[in-house]
C-alpha cells in the first residue's frame, strides 16, 4: 500500500491501521470477541468503518482502545504525523506540525505527545547479557545561564544546577534506554541499573564515585577517567553512549528548543525510539512508522493529564 495515499485519503488510511492492529480481521476491544464482529453500513451520522459486536452488543471503530480514541482528527493526518516523527532524526516541532498537516498548534502540539506515548515501551526486558557491552552515563538537560536575561541569571545555577538529570544505558550495538532521575547518586542509580541491565553484562562507564560502588555487581567494570584526559583505553570507552546524548541534546536545543521537566519523559520515549528502530539496525523510516503505529493500542492520554501547554 503506498504511503503517499495512505497519508492523504481517510479510507485508505483506515483500511491499512486495520490491518496492522487486526491482522486476523476486525475484534471488539470491550469484550475480546472475534468471531461475532459484523461491519455496519455507513449511515446517518456513522461513517464507514463501524463494527458492532453481536456478543456484547457494542459498536467500535479502529480507533477504540488506542490513542486516537475520541479525537476529531482524521487517520490519514495521524499517520502523517507519525511518519513526520518518525523520520525526523532529531524530531519535529509543534508548530511546524500546525504548518505542515493544517491543524492548530494547540491541536499538533497534543498529537505529538500522543504519537510520543505510542513509541514508549511497556514491556521492557534488560538490556546486555552474557558476552555483551552496556554503557551508563548521565546528563543534564536545561538552559545555559549565559542565555538568559541578567535580570534573570542564577550564579549558583553551574554545571547541572537547576537541570534535568537524564540517566541512560545503552548496549553497543543495540537499544538506549533513558530516563530522569532526582539526582546523581549510587542511591538513586543503582535501582535503575540493577533493574534495566543484565548482571551478567560488561558494564563500562566514567569515573564517578557512584559506578565504583555499583561496578563489581556486574561480569566485568572497565572505567574511562575523562578528568584526566582519557577517553578510549581498548574497549573501556563511553563513546556509543555520548554519541546518543549529542542527538538527543541538539534535537532538543535545535528543534524543541525548551522541554519542561514535566514532559521530558515524553520526548525521551520519542528519541530513545528513533533510536532503538535507527537504519543502522536495518530499519527504514516507513518500518518505523508501523512500529510505532504498534504502540498506539491499550494506550489513553487525554490533554488534561498532559497537564499546562508549553512551546516545542
Amino acid at each position: 500500500m503506498s504511503l503517499p495515499r495512505i497519508f492523504t485519503h481517510e479510507t485508505t488510511a483506515r483500511r491499512f491501521l486495520e490491518a496492522q492492529r487486526w491482522p486476523d480481521g476486525p475484534h471488539c476491544p470491550f469484550c475480546g470477541q472475534v468471531d461475532t464482529i459484523k461491519s455496519l453500513p455507513a449511515k446517518g451520522s456513522m461513517g464507514p468503518g463501524w463494527y458492532n459486536c453481536r456478543d456484547c452488543r457494542r459498536k467500535f471503530t479502529i480507533r477504540v482502545g488506542t490513542l486516537y480514541e475520541r479525537s476529531h482528527v482524521p487517520l490519514h493526518v495521524w499517520l502523517y504525523a507519525t511518519h513526520l516523527l518518525c523520520s525526523s532524526k532529531k524530531g519535529i516541532s509543534a508548530h511546524q506540525l500546525h504548518r505542515m498537516l493544517g491543524v492548530t498548534y494547540k491541536t499538533a502540539w497534543f498529537m505529538a505527545h500522543r504519537i510520543r506515548e505510542g513509541m514508549r515501551e511497556t514491556k521492557p526486558g534488560p538490556l546486555g547479557g552474557k558476552g555483551k557491552t552496556v554503557e551508563a552515563d548521565e546528563t543534564y538537560i536545561g538552559g545555559k545561564e549565559k542565555n538568559k536575561h541578567r535580570s534573570k541569571r542564577n550564579k549558583a545555577n553551574i554545571g547541572g544546577q537547576g537541570k534535568a538529570v537524564v540517566f541512560s544505558l545503552v548496549e553497543r550495538s543495540g537499544r538506549v534506554r533513558s530516563q530522569q532521575v532526582p539526582e546523581v547518586s549510587a542511591k538513586t542509580l543503582r535501582p535503575v541499573l540493577v533493574a534495566q541491565v543484565d548482571r551478567k553484562s560488561f558494564l563500562m562507564s566514567d569515573d564517578a564515585g557512584q559506578y565504583r560502588v555499583m561496578g563489581p555487581e556486574f561480569a566485568r567494570h572497565e572505567v574511562v577517567n575523562h578528568g584526566a584526559g582519557e577517553y578510549v583505553r581498548g574497549v573501556a570507552h563511553t563513546n556509543t553512549i555520548e554519541g546518543y546524548f549529542s542527538i538527543l541534546k541538539r534535537g532538543i536545543t535545535g528543534t524543541y528548543h525548551h522541554v519542561s521537566q514535566q514532559h521530558l519523559k515524553r520526548y525521551l520515549a520519542e528519541f530513545d525510539f528513533r533510536y532503538n528502530e535507527r537504519s543502522a539496525l536495518g530499519v527504514n523510516d516507513t518500518e518505523r512508522t508501523v512500529k510505532a503505529l504498534k504502540g498506539i493500542t491499550g494506550k489513553r492520554l487525554t490533554y488534561r493529564r498532559t497537564g499546562e501547554r508549553r512551546v516545542a
